[in-house]
């Protein structure tokens, strides 16, 4: 009986040759879009300059890092903990995966904006060990092979997709104890890394292929070497300030001898160059002092120098593959050489089946004992037949876009594949697999909660659809829609209307609670939507619905049809590079009034309207040219509002955060002492006026009006957060980060709702008890935000009869208890942490 490590063994009970978990493409969203990665996060980072400030961005995670530090001594919600909500059995896209050589039940995973994953009993427990660090993008992991305790970790994704990249790393670290602890080891402005690789006889001898900053110029880019260890670093092969190292290469025999695949690229928001005459392998002989680009048989039309893999094959170091991306984003050329570099001969790519933007992905990897053993790793996973030329799927039904692929060197059917959907494992070569579902990478665009049921939570997500939980639980989470998934909403009074979308603005919304979905675009079929297109409910009438494109659409009939109600209120369409800009980015509708409502732009525009759209008034003069990322509607102050923007500030005087209570005459900054970080989210307390933000750096909060801002909670890793949802009920806030899945945290600093009877006001249920139709009837002694709901005996939230503003004076609300069981129930009315029951019984 042969031996299997216990994650082998675990995971053979359950290989199956499942389907795809990209499902079929949505509808409406033609395949070659639904495919193509976008810049979405980038463009609102890098608005209106098109850079990013990088070195802000390293200050501000340096001061976060202090910020966490003094949390320990305070008393409030700086210290109150974060809980962790899931989903674990999604996944997201993971960029690296090593086992530790003798002990194949540890493992490290590398997220792409997630950190490292460790599991120590083959990936039934996973211990996050980077949350210290200031940054959770990972670019490549590498063990010492003569001391495989010692991993180095090079931040910064260097694949060139747009809209899952955000911001660079932050350099090179360190493990001497298998990944448990790390250490920076410099290099902090390098960008991106593309590859890292360890001297096989010398664990300090290291060497780094340098992307560079992905998005700008510079000169911080190229192939680096330390000797002890990243102590000091040299950069040994520089070519341009737009070509960086991509891939590396060390002969396992003759360690001085290395090659390094060099990518010519340039990104801007209006521009794309991924191929030039800068790109080749380079060799060198002498441990990195000198260099000789590799020419003979190998591309040098510059129009298929593009991203450029190379591997060695282990078991005979002669023996070594390059895969060429050309200008087109093809995979253009696959080439081997059988003489450790000198002359190169092109293979077939028949049957390959590669997608017009390989440089997504582009690896090469060779299986440790058979040099003719080739994988592609690429949208698909395909390995290379020599007898027939050609190339042969494999891994057949996993989540697409391939990134790393680890092959045990003692049994090359036993793999792990890494890739936007997670891991995922086999021990036959790919026939059948199975998929770690246990990981908490899922990248989230937004959050949502049910008002009704708080357990079943919801988000759109990156390459993972909208999911959701009915349970609250942490591994039950099932995708109920397709694409990238986008804003999904609940209706907080029938929560059988659930609406989801995918990028451009693609609408649906289901009848049944979430159980099947239509599409629900008819009006805006020639609208200029975002990749991210928003869209609310009316406060006040949830069967409206609100949705910016270039002009505001609303619905009267639940997302039936759509109907314009203003101008375009941007500065016209800026899109690029078959990317839509120029549209609305933020809306919000008064909780007071209907007819209010506050628009916020991708260039900088900021609008409002007080009678329901008829007319627009501009009050974008004195605010910052910024991509505004939220607006929200006091909802205290009918004149009032809060805006949130993304993007740097380049030594300029100006904010994140601002706020109005004149209807836009004047604009406060509300930046205080926050740092320079963009702001993609803010949610204003209804009761105590307590601001919380969605950074790209967790969660801050004050509590004197922008005065000072503190990380909110314990326990949140230093992820971006891309969206925020206040259940007010039950005082949770619920945070959508994007990299380590979704979380939540108690914001009632003062008295629980449910313990005492504290609003003093007169008001009565009748007839009580009741058969069918009652009237509720209140004596307010003052105007404000009142919420009416109705709750079983066990405290559970069965029906909301009314949430949002009640002038002073008596009320009447008429309630149908027709779908109740007979039996005994709560009527609760609140008004901020005051609140008063009322016993009625139904017969």
């Amino acid at each position: 009986m042969c031996y299997r490590p216990l994650f082998f063994a675990l995971l053979s009970i359950i290989l199956t040759s499942c389907q795809t978990d990209l499902g079929s493409p949505p509808p409406h969203e033609p395949e070659e879009n639904r495919q193509v990665p976008n810049d979405w996060l980038f463009r609102q980072r890098a608005y209106p300059s098109g850079e990013l400030d990088l070195a802000a961005y390293r200050k501000a995670a340096n001061q976060y890092q202090a910020q966490r530090q003094d949390q320990l001594l305070q008393k409030d919600l700086s210290t109150t903990p974060w809980q962790f909500d899931g989903p674990t059995n999604v996944g997201g896209r993971v960029t690296d995966i090593e086992v530790i050589p003798g002990t194949p039940e540890t493992v490290l995973v590398g997220a792409a904006s997630g950190g490292i994953f460790r599991t120590t009993d083959g990936g039934q427990s996973w211990a996050a060990t980077f949350d210290d660090q200031p940054t959770l993008a990972i670019g490549d992991l590498a063990l010492a092979p003569s001391n495989p305790q010692i991993v180095y970790a090079g931040t910064g994704e260097p694949n060139a997709g747009g809209g899952s990249l955000a911001y660079d790393g932050l350099g090179i670290y360190r493990s001497a104890d298998g990944g448990q602890t790390w250490e920076a080891k410099g290099l902090p402005t390098v960008g991106s890394v593309g590859r890292v690789a360890v001297d096989p006889t010398d664990e300090n001898r290291v060497y780094v292929a340098a992307m560079g900053t992905l998005f700008a110029n510079n000169s911080e880019r190229g192939i680096y070497r330390s000797t002890n260890g990243g102590e000091d670093w040299e950069q040994v092969l520089f070519l341009s300030d737009s070509t960086g190292g991509i891939d590396l290469a060390i002969h396992p025999s003759a360690p001085l001898t290395i090659f390094a695949a060099m990518w010519e690229r340039v990104r801007r928001p209006n521009r794309r160059s991924y191929n030039g005459p800068t790109s080749g392998i380079y060799r060198s002989t002498d441990g990195g002092d000198t260099w000789q680009e590799l020419t003979n048989g190998l591309p040098t039309d510059p129009f298929f120098k593009g991203r450029i893999s190379i591997t060695i094959a282990p078991s005979d170091p002669n023996r070594m593959y390059a895969g060429y991306v050309a200008e087109t984003g093809d995979l253009a050329k696959m080439m081997q050489s059988n003489d450790g570099g000198d002359t190169w001969l092109e293979m077939s790519i028949n049957n390959l089946g590669t997608v017009p933007f390989d440089w997504w992905f582009n690896r090469l990897v060779v299986a440790g004992d058979d040099p003719d053993r080739l994988y592609y790793i690429g949208f698909n996973l395909n390995r290379y037949f020599p007898t027939s030329a050609s190339w042969s799927l494999t891994f057949n039904g996993v989540h697409v876009d391939q990134h790393t692929l680890w092959i045990d060197p003692t049994d090359s059917d036993r793999m792990l594949l890494g890739n936007d959907g997670g891991v995922y494992y086999s021990e036959d070569g790919g026939t059948t697999f199975a998929k770690w579902n246990n990981l908490p990478i899922t990248q989230f665009y937004t959050s949502e909660v049910d008002f009704q049921n708080p357990t079943r939570r919801y988000g759109g997500t990156q390459d993972n659809g909208t999911n959701r939980t009915l349970t609250g639980s942490t591994d039950d989470w099932n995708r109920i829609y397709f694409g990238d998934g986008f804003r999904v909403l609940v209706d907080p009074v029938d929560n059988q209307y659930v609406y989801a979308s995918f990028q451009r603005g693609n609408i649906a919304r289901s009848t049944n609670g979430g159980g099947s979905f239509s599409a629900a675009i008819d009006g805006l079929e020639e609208s200029r939507r975002n990749w991210y297109t928003p869209y609310v409910l009316d406060p006040a009438n949830p069967e409206h619905l609100y949705l910016g494109a270039e002009r505001v659409y609303r619905s009267v009939d639940r997302a039936a049809s759509w109907q314009a109600i203003s101008p375009d209120l941007t500065n016209g369409d800026q899109s690029s590079s078959g990317i839509t800009y120029g549209t609305i980015t933020s809306l919000s509708v008064s909780p007071l009034s209907s007819d209010v409502i506050w628009v916020g732009t991708d260039d900088g525009n900021v609008w409002y309207t007080t009678d329901g759209g008829n007319d627009w008034q501009s009050v974008s003069t004195d605010l910052p040219n910024r991509w505004v990322t939220s607006i929200t509607a006091d909802p205290n102050d009918l004149d009032g509002a809060y805006l949130t923007f993304s993007g740097f500030r380049f030594g300029e005087n100006i904010g994140h955060v601002y706020r109005t209570t004149n209807l836009g005459g004047f604009w406060q900054n509300y930046n205080g002492d926050l740092p320079d970080i963009p702001v993609n989210d803010l949610i204003v307390h209804p009761n105590n006026g307590t601001l919380f933000l969605a950074t790209d750096l967790g969660v801050y909060y004050t509590d004197n009006d922008g005065v000072n801002w503190r990380p909110l909670g314990t326990g949140l890793p230093p992820v971006v957060v891309s969206d925020l949802t206040h259940h007010l009920p039950t005082e949770t806030l619920v945070a959508g980060t994007y990299g380590r899945s979704m979380w939540s945290i108690n914001v009632d600093t003062e008295v629980n709702l449910r313990a005492v009877n504290t609003l003093n006001i007169d008001w009565r249920i009748a007839p009580n008890p009741v058969r069918e139709q009652a009237e509720i009837i209140l004596k307010l002694p003052r105007a404000g935000q009142y919420t009416l709901a109705l709750f079983d005996l066990q405290g559970r939230l069965l029906h909301t009869l009314h949430r949002g503003y009640f002038p002073k004076g008596e009320q009447r609300i008429s309630w149908s208890a027709g779908n109740l069981a007979a039996g005994n129930y709560v009527c609760r009315l609140w008004q901020g942490h005051d609140h008063s029951s009322r016993r009625v019984v139904v017969q």
